[in-house]
């Protein structure tokens, strides 16, 4: 799926996002300031988070109460320097544990993706608006 946005258009784009149905685990790439933080701040609000959303950039992961108990992990592996780190914070309990995990800067951590998952790759257009694809 590939869609074009601008950031007026974001709430009814991560709409379009949950309603194709993609994995939980989705791993989220493209440039810094592209709008990853951005649109999974969106997912949140959309997945019915009202508690204020951030970046986890030095917490690693950010773990937000969805209304039906269920939950979800927002994780920014930029800092890290070695996949090790990421396992030894206790990633594999978050990766399985059923709930939806938003990951940026997931090529840190390359080799412990699970299988089933989903991408979303943001790119800057000329224009500013944003491309969106999702596989």
């Amino acid at each position: 799926m590939t869609i074009t946005f601008t950031l007026d258009q974001i709430k009814e784009t991560a709409q379009q996002i949950l309603d194709s149905n993609p994995n939980k685990i989705i791993l989220f790439n493209g440039e810094m300031g592209v709008g990853k933080t951005t649109l999974i701040k969106q997912l949140c609000k959309s997945l019915g988070i009202t508690d204020a959303t951030s970046s986890p950039t030095f917490s690693l992961v950010n773990e937000y109460q969805i209304p039906n108990g269920k939950k979800v992990y927002h994780f920014d592996f930029y800092r890290i320097k070695q996949e090790t780190e990421a396992l030894d914070m206790g990633v594999d309990d978050y990766l399985y544990s059923g709930n939806w995990c938003f990951i940026e800067w997931s090529e840190k951590i390359e080799n412990l993706i699970p299988e089933q998952h989903s991408t979303i790759t943001i790119e800057l257009l000329s224009d500013g608006k944003r491309e969106l694809k999702l596989v």
